[in-house]
Order: structure tokens, then C-alpha cells, then sequence
């Protein structure tokens, strides 16, 4: 008998903990990479190590996230294999002396750079006209073969690395084309092959800038400092060093530095770096604020609740980060395209080779294939849009769920806080028998206490008005979608809808309640009926607006599903002319959106993120309204709204079938392109040079067209 049979389940648990190894996660900064087949690289260098989980690189944030066994591998490992697959990562320490040295080289560079490109566009002129072999003994061969070998020595050096590794890139089959021209003689056509490398390289590392840009703009909103009290004083310090639970400052005019509570003072804060609302908002004692938000009238002491990565702030940062990782079935495609270019160009030259004998053609098919713009082609357009739109307060959590969306027709829409204002007020207060109306809304609000439904917060607040008595329940249970169950005086108070007396007829004063679509709240104790309380809503001002632009973008299956009655549900949907489902539970709403799925609708769920979150987690497209501040909404949903603005959902599908739209004519263009330039390449008819110079095209291309979703989003604002 084993020594373990004798355990205990705990004891047992706890051995097998500890046995466990404590896995960590790090970010990794990591420089030098320009597309997607960039990241495959780093991905697979850092893979290959052992001890290393997980590894998801991110072109956009210039990261890597890597989940590992720190007794295996550490920092030091994952930069040596970083800089062994021709990348860099930064030390922390020398980052700012590194910035101030790189931008001195780059003058320098620049200035030679400039040199070269004066003698690079002599050349292509002389090649134009038919004088480059003249002009080229011009120039002594020692001095052509010295400059290929600094120009491209970056190149080369990955080339190599790569060639170690057993793999293939982009820079492979150039370099190739380069030595070929070397070979025959052609040092002048090989100098500007580099040339245009480079230049390609630099037109690429431009191109992923220009993607990233929107996203560098929204983390530099982030807080660096925050003033708080310490000991009766003031201190500024670092945001790094605030802890929960300290009282910071906040002056006019200037950033709040972490999500919390006001405990004294009034402001007017600009909430437009999380919500894009242009209006700020007041704020007093007892107000939530937000980091990145500004203060700009008033002083405000506020109580940290959260603060860096975990504010709300933080975490819209790391989502829009991560977003690009989420990648869809058009750009997994173009991914899987990108991986067999190299290949197949490799076979277009072999072939070249054998039937034309002609090593300056072999070269000019290698020098103009362009492999790095199919991958460039979809994430550039993503991360520009998911970029652009964060700023306006729409975060949407990856490409794939853009993409989902430009093809979504069909719209399931919650009702109570989603088409509502999520503010019912209590009409009607029925009581049956013998009790008083102020006896039975205290019984109920008193159920209520505990509850986060915003009928809810209707009870507690009629009863307030009402001066009536909220005692504080012995035991509280929630039961969504029905109600609540309380324990006051030893009696079991229930407070629900109709679902909770399945088996009861009401009086005909509560029905007609229920007929002039009032939702009802039956109060019962200890099983018997007391009285009902009706309530009512009061729809969103943009709704119908919204869902009139829905209609004519093409969204042909709108409807409304809502835990409510059906008297209630089905009125309001009459009103906005959309179809309904009423009294669902939860989990009713998941088997409606799986219902549309199986006859295959792309399903957009629209929902508050709190009583919604499974149906938005199982609808192909969950968006979450008014996500502000709110830890469900933002986790549940895959575009989350962080604010309550109904025009901002065909805005969204107005978005995302621009940025399908963008992606296709990149992918388009790219293809063509490359079809044309390989064809014209083989047949002799373009040289090496014009090749090289052509190279950089298709990225330029996909540069100025995604670029138009920038231009768009502003005009969207």
C-alpha cells in the first residue's frame, strides 16, 4: 500500500500544490519587430526555451506576454533568445541613454543615407537610360562591395541568424538575389538592391509606427504621479509608489491619477479619455473618478480604490494591447498565405532560372516579392481602427470580432438598463388585504436591500420618499431573472415577477397594471400574496434614432429579449418596430442566442454587462453599454461601450465594415501586385534594380489606404 493512501483529500490537495512549480508572468518589451511574421519569430524563440509555458508576442504594444517557471527561465534567457532571432529588448535602465545615442545616429545616418540615395538615384537614372554599365566603371568595384556590405549589414546579420535556425524570411530570398548580382558582375544593380532593402524595411517599420500610433497617443494618457497625504503632508510621488487606500489631491486643471471614491471637495472633470464624451461631468463627495480623467475646475481629495494596470483606465490599455492577438479568419488566412509566398516565389526563381539561364531575372524574382505586405495587410488596418476607436470610448477586444461584426445581420437587444435608462420609478403601489401601501413598500424595499437590480434601487428609493422603514434582512438570497428572498421577523418575504407565482391569479387592478406594460413586482410572505408594486421605465432618448440607422445599414433582424413581462416587453418593441421575447431567465437568453447561431446568423448581443454577461459571452459580438468602471461589462462583453450612447452601435458596425473593407483592398492590391511584378520579373522585362525599387510599393499602398480609417475616425468624432 502506497504512503498516499492514508491521506486526507486536504492533505492531499495541499502536497499536490506544492509540488506544483509557481509559474510567473512577464511583459517583455521587445524592439525591432515591423509584421506579423516578425512575431512569429520572437514567438518561436522564446517557445523553444524550456520552462516557457505560454508566449503571446504583440506587434502593436511592442511586447511580449510570456508565462513561465522562474526556476527554469528567467529575464536574461528570454533577451538572449530575443536578440539570437535578431530582436532586442530594451533594459529598463538604459533606455533613456539608448533614445538620446539613437537619435544622434540617426542624424548621422540620416545624412549618409542621404549621401547613398543621391548616388542610388544616379544609378537608377543611369539604368533608365541605358548608361549604368558606363557610369559604374566609374566607380571602383572595392568601393560597390563596401557599401553593400554596411548598407545591408543589418539585413544580413538576421539572414544569418535565420539560416541557424533553419528558416526562411522575407530577407532570405533578397539576399540571394544580391550575391547573384554580385556573382555575374552586377555590383552596382546589388548596391541598390540593398538600397531598396532598407528602404523597405524602413517603409515597413513606418507603415507598423503609423498603425501603432493611436495606440501610443492613449497609453501616454496614462498618470506618471500622483500627489497624496502622507503623514499631514504633501507629497508628489510616483504612481508606482500609491497604494489603495490613500487619500490623493487633485488641483485644478490637473490628471487624476487613480480610480476612487471623492471624499471632499467638487469638481468638473473630462471624462473624454475613457468615455470620449466631450461634456465633462460634476463630481462631489460620494462620486466615482476615473484615471486618465482630468480635473478641470475644482479640488478634489479622492480615496484609492484602484490604481495602475487594475484602474479602469489600465485595463481599456491592456485590452486595446492585447486586441491584435484576437486575430480573424481573414487575417489567419492571409497569415497562412504569407508562410507558403516564400516558398512558391523560391520555386517561381528556380524556374526562371532553368528556363531563361538568366541570373539577372532569378534575382529580379526574388528582389520583388513583397511577403511582409500580405501579413501587414489586415493588422495594420485592425490595430488603426482599435486604436482610433478606444480613444472615442469604443473598446473593442480584437480584430475577429470586427470582422464578426461587418458581417453580423442579426441583433438581440437587452431591455432594462440597455434600451432603457435602467432608472425605473415605482407608479404604483397595490396592496391585497389588510396591509397599508407603507407597510407593504417596507416589506419589500426591506427584501430589496441587498439586491444590484435596478428595480431594486426603484423600491429602496420609493420607500425613502415615502419615509417608510428598510430593516435589515436576517438572510438574503437573489434568484435571477425572478427576484429576491428575504428573512425579516422569521417571515420569508419574496419580492419577484411573475415567474415567482406561476400558479397565482392576480386581481384585475394588478393585471391592468401589467396591460399598460408596467413591469409588477409580486410581494408574498410566507407564500402568501400581499401585494404587488408596478414600475415603469423610461426609453432612451437616441433608441429609436439608432435603430432606424441600424435598419438601413442593413441589419434586417433586430430584437428584444427582456426578463420583463410580456405586456411591458412587447410594447416597447411595438414602439420601435422590432421583434421581442419576453420573461426569459438567463439562461433562456443563452438558448435564444444559440437558437440563431444553429441557423447560421452571425448573433450581436447588446446587453449592461451585469445580468447579460453569459448571453454577451455566447453571442458571437457582445457589446456592453455604459462599461465604465465596471469589472463584468468589460470582461464579458467583446466590444464594450464606456458610455450610454445608443448612436455609438451603428457607429460600431459603420466601423467595422470600413476596416473589412480597408483589409480586403489591402489583401487585393498585395496580391495583384506581387502577381504582376513576379510575372513581369521572370520574363525579363523588369531588372533587379527596378525591382528592388519597386519593392517597397504594396507596403506604401497599404499605408495610405489604411491610413483613410485614421482620417475617418476623426471625421466620426
Amino acid at each position: 500500500m502506497g504512503p498516499d493512501r492514508h491521506m486526507s483529500e486536504t492533505e492531499r490537495r495541499t502536497k499536490q500544490a506544492t509540488s506544483q512549480p509557481a509559474y510567473q508572468t512577464l511583459d517583455v518589451p521587445i524592439q525591432g519587430m515591423d509584421c506579423v511574421e516578425c512575431t512569429r519569430h520572437v514567438e518561436r524563440a522564446i517557445s523553444d526555451l524550456a520552462g516557457v509555458v505560454s508566449v503571446e508576442v504583440l506587434l502593436g504594444a511592442e511586447r511580449a506576454v510570456v508565462r513561465l517557471n522562474p526556476d527554469q527561465v528567467g529575464i536574461s534567457d528570454l533577451r538572449v533568445a530575443v536578440e539570437n532571432a535578431g530582436y532586442r529588448v530594451p533594459a529598463p535602465e538604459t533606455a533613456l541613454a539608448e533614445r538620446s545615442a539613437a537619435q544622434y545616429a540617426r542624424r548621422i545616418l540620416t545624412l549618409l543615407f542621404g549621401v547613398f540615395a543621391i548616388l542610388i538615384f544616379v544609378v537608377v537614372i543611369g539604368e533608365w537610360l541605358g548608361l549604368l554599365e558606363s557610369v559604374s566603371r566609374l566607380i571602383p568595384w572595392q568601393l560597390g562591395l563596401t557599401i553593400i556590405l554596411l548598407g545591408g549589414y543589418p539585413v544580413f546579420l538576421n539572414v544569418l541568424r535565420a539560416v541557424r535556425r533553419k528558416e526562411v524570411i522575407a530577407h532570405t530570398l533578397m539576399t540571394v538575389g544580391v550575391i547573384a548580382a554580385v556573382i555575374v558582375g552586377e555590383w552596382a544593380t546589388a548596391a541598390v538592391v540593398v538600397f531598396f532593402m532598407r528602404v523597405g524595411d524602413f517603409v515597413e517599420r513606418y507603415t507598423s509606427d503609423r498603425a501603432r500610433h493611436a495606440i501610443r497617443d492613449l497609453t501616454a494618457l496614462s498618470p506618471q504621479k500622483a500627489r497624496i497625504l502622507r503623514q499631514g503632508d504633501e507629497v508628489e510621488v510616483p504612481i508606482e509608489e500609491v497604494n489603495v487606500g490613500d487619500l490623493v489631491i487633485v488641483r485644478p486643471g490637473e490628471k487624476i491619477p487613480v480610480d476612487g471614491e471623492v471624499v471632499a471637495g467638487q469638481a468638473t472633470v473630462d471624462q473624454a479619455s475613457i468615455t470620449g464624451e466631450s461634456m465633462p461631468v460634476e463630481v462631489e463627495t460620494g462620486s466615482q473618478v476615473y484615471a486618465a480623467t482630468i480635473a478641470t475646475l475644482g479640488n478634489l481629495r479622492i480615496h484609492t480604490r484602484r490604481i495602475g494596470p487594475a484602474s479602469t483606465f489600465g485595463r481599456v490599455i491592456k485590452l486595446v494591447e492585447e486586441a491584435e492577438s484576437r486575430r480573424g479568419g481573414v487575417q489567419r488566412t492571409a497569415d497562412r498565405f504569407s508562410s507558403y509566398f516564400l516558398p512558391l516565389v523560391a520555386g517561381i526563381a528556380a524556374l526562371t532560372f532553368l528556363i531563361g539561364r538568366d541570373p539577372l531575372a532569378t534575382a529580379a524574382v526574388l528582389v520583388v516579392a513583397c511577403s511582409c505586405s500580405f501579413a501587414l495587410a489586415t493588422p495594420i488596418a485592425m490595430l488603426a481602427s482599435i486604436g482610433a476607436s478606444a480613444r472615442r470610448g469604443l473598446l473593442i477586444k480584437g480584430g475577429k470580432h470586427l470582422e464578426s461584426l461587418a458581417q453580423a445581420h442579426t441583433v438581440l437587444i437587452d431591455k432594462t438598463g440597455t434600451l432603457t435608462l435602467g432608472e425605473p420609478q415605482i407608479t404604483d403601489v397595490i396592496p391585497l388585504g389588510e396591509i397599508s401601501e407603507d407597510d407593504l413598500l417596507s416589506l419589500a424595499a426591506s427584501a430589496e436591500r441587498y439586491s444590484e437590480h435596478p428595480l431594486a434601487e426603484a423600491v429602496r428609493l420609493a420607500a425613502f420618499h415615502r419615509g417608510c422603514m428598510i430593516q435589515e434582512p436576517e438572510r438574503f438570497e437573489a434568484a435571477p431573472g425572478i427576484g429576491v428572498l428575504a428573512w425579516i421577523d422569521s417571515h420569508e418575504i419574496k419580492v419577484g415577477n411573475r415567474r415567482s407565482l406561476p400558479d397565482t391569479s392576480l386581481p384585475a387592478l394588478v393585471l391592468e397594471k401589467e396591460r399598460q406594460g408596467k413591469t409588477l413586482l409580486l410581494v408574498t410572505r410566507d407564500g402568501e400574496l400581499l401585494g404587488a408594486l408596478a414600475a415603469a421605465d423610461t426609453p432612451r432618448a437616441d433608441v429609436p434614432k439608432a435603430i432606424s440607422e441600424l435598419k438601413r445599414l442593413g441589419v434586417d433582424e433586430l430584437v428584444l429579449i427582456s426578463g420583463d413581462n410580456r405586456y411591458a416587453t412587447a410594447n416597447l418593441a411595438h414602439k420601435l418596430g422590432v421583434d421581442f421575447h419576453a420573461e426569459l431567465l438567463p439562461e433562456d437568453k443563452i438558448a435564444i442566442v444559440r437558437r440563431y447561431q444553429d441557423q447560421g446568423r452571425t448573433v450581436v448581443m447588446i446587453g449592461d454587462g451585469v445580468n447579460d454577461a453569459p448571453a454577451l459571452a455566447q453571442a458571437d459580438v457582445g457589446i456592453a453599454m455604459g462599461a465604465v468602471g465596471s469589472d463584468v461589462a468589460i470582461e464579458a462583453a467583446h466590444i464594450a461601450l464606456m458610455r450610454e450612447d445608443w448612436m455609438h452601435i451603428p457607429l460600431l458596425f459603420r466601423i467595422a465594415r470600413r476596416t473589412m473593407s480597408v483589409v480586403k483592398l489591402n489583401i487585393g492590391f498585395t496580391l495583384i501586385y506581387n502577381l504582376v511584378g513576379l510575372t513581369l520579373a521572370a520574363w525579363g522585362i523588369l531588372p533587379p534594380i527596378l525591382a528592388a525599387a519597386a519593392q517597397s510599393i504594396p507596403d506604401l499602398g497599404i499605408l495610405a489606404n489604411s491610413s483613410r480609417l485614421l482620417h475617418q475616425a476623426k471625421q466620426d468624432t
